[in-house]
């Protein structure tokens, strides 16, 4: 049985197509009630309150470990988490990471992202982190406004990243979970090319065949959106990347490629991928 919390998110729910496409029992872990592929057993409970992953944790070979956003604010401790799979017998676990604990190891969130990754390493069980860069997804962000305004605002215009398609996450973590070769890994997950807002725009236009009109927001419009779902440290972070990537947050990383045998997909095959939400 493998485990797979944030089931119903952009990581969580190809990745638990793909478990139970390949054969693999599956539970899926989420806060609320929801739909899962057929033959994935569903159990809604809550990281935070790491007794409420028992039921799921029982039998379990693996754990698929993703930490919603209140688990990285003050207070909470996700190594809890780790203790309670391993007390399951759990014998593997992926820690879905993030790159800035190599690229800016010095903020809040990424020094508690750290201590995560080292509690996993000492934890005595079969690991494996990855550190995926920004999110493709992320432009959901802009498909309302794409559908009713024809518009993708956000800041930092002509300033990219390369970003990567969650599917592309959820592939390497279902390699991680189930093939040996990636025990004691850390793969740092990008795109295949760094793509700024302004061509996120243009991408989205093309896939749609129509025009799509980019409008430059200030930090601190953009800070007051995101802080709307995520905490506004959170939210400060991740604008210091948009706003000044170093060389390390712009660099292509090949290990998409050496772990799925494959180049990462790019953002304007996420865009026709996912092109019904900016219709």
């Amino acid at each position: 049985m493998i485990v797979v919390t944030g089931a119903t998110g952009n990581i969580g729910r190809p990745l638990t197509q793909a478990l139970a496409e390949a054969g693999e029992q599956v539970t899926a872990v989420s806060r609320h009630t929801a739909a899962v592929p057929e033959g994935v057993r569903h159990i809604v409970a809550d990281l935070a309150e790491p007794a409420s992953l028992e039921p799921a944790l029982a039998g379990a070979k693996a754990l698929f470990l993703l930490l919603s956003g209140d688990l990285h604010a003050l207070g909470a401790n996700p190594a809890d988490v780790i203790s309670k799979a391993a007390d399951s017998g759990v014998r593997r676990i992926v820690l879905l990471s993030t790159l800035g604990v190599a690229t800016r190891p010095f903020g809040r969130t990424r020094i508690a992202m750290r201590e995560l990754e080292d509690t996993l390493r000492e934890s005595g069980l079969e690991w494996t982190i990855l550190r995926p860069g920004g999110f493709a997804s992320n432009a959901l962000w802009f498909a309302e406004s794409v559908r009713t305004r024809q518009l993708v605002a956000a800041p930092f215009g002509d300033t990219g990243v390369p970003l990567i398609d969650p599917a592309d996450i959820a592939a390497v973590a279902a390699a991680a979970l189930t093939e040996d070769r990636h025990n004691g890994g850390v793969y740092e997950l990008t795109g295949p090319e760094v793509i700024t807002p302004r061509q996120q725009a243009e991408a989205i236009a093309a896939a749609l065949g129509t025009p799509v009109r980019f409008h430059e927001l200030t930090r601190a419009e953009a800070k007051a959106g995101m802080e709307q779902s995520m905490p506004g440290e959170l939210a400060d972070d991740t604008l210091d990347i948009l706003s000044s990537p170093t060389p390390a947050e712009l660099r292509v990383s090949p290990d998409v490629e050496k772990v799925l045998g494959r180049a990462p997909r790019s953002f304007a095959e996420w865009v026709r991928s996912n092109i019904a939400a900016f219709r």
